[in-house]
């Protein structure tokens, strides 16, 4: 896996590891039982503070996505075949959902770009879209 940072980012360095990482798990380059570089050697690889990469892989891990030990390091806890998502994880994600959607519509996108883009995107996953397409029709014809 190859992480990118951008310094000049509005984002934050952690969230932008973090978001990495998530599209790494989401699109099958990182599967569960795949480690993950140290703190300290992917601090070094990527001329960053420790502590930043360490707030990253401690947001994953709370997340449920990583699981975090001395002995074995790092390692994916979970990709896109390991099931459905743990209790509560729809309720939190479909906040954060309505936010990201709210904003593309308050900047002028209507309904069917956005739901062409979140099909292109969950596409891009390797996921099927063909029942993305089916619930959006349905919603069209309510």
């Amino acid at each position: 896996m190859i992480l990118s940072i951008d310094l000049g980012s509005e984002v934050p360095i952690y969230q932008q590891i973090r978001d990495q990482v998530v599209e790494a798990i989401a699109g099958g380059g990182l599967v569960e039982g795949s480690p993950l570089p140290s703190t300290r050697q992917l601090a070094g690889d990527l001329g960053i503070n420790f502590h930043t990469v360490n707030k990253a892989y401690d947001l994953l891990r709370r997340e449920g996505l990583l699981q975090l030990n001395r002995k074995s390091g790092a390692v994916v806890r979970r990709d896109a075949r390991s099931g459905p998502p743990e209790a509560g994880f729809g309720e939190e994600w479909g906040g954060r959902l309505r936010t990201l959607l709210a904003e593309a519509v308050a900047q002028g996108m209507d309904g069917a770009e956005v739901l062409a883009s979140c099909a292109a995107t969950v596409g891009g996953f390797g996921q099927g879209t063909a029942d993305m397409r089916t619930a959006a029709d349905e919603g069209e014809r309510s």
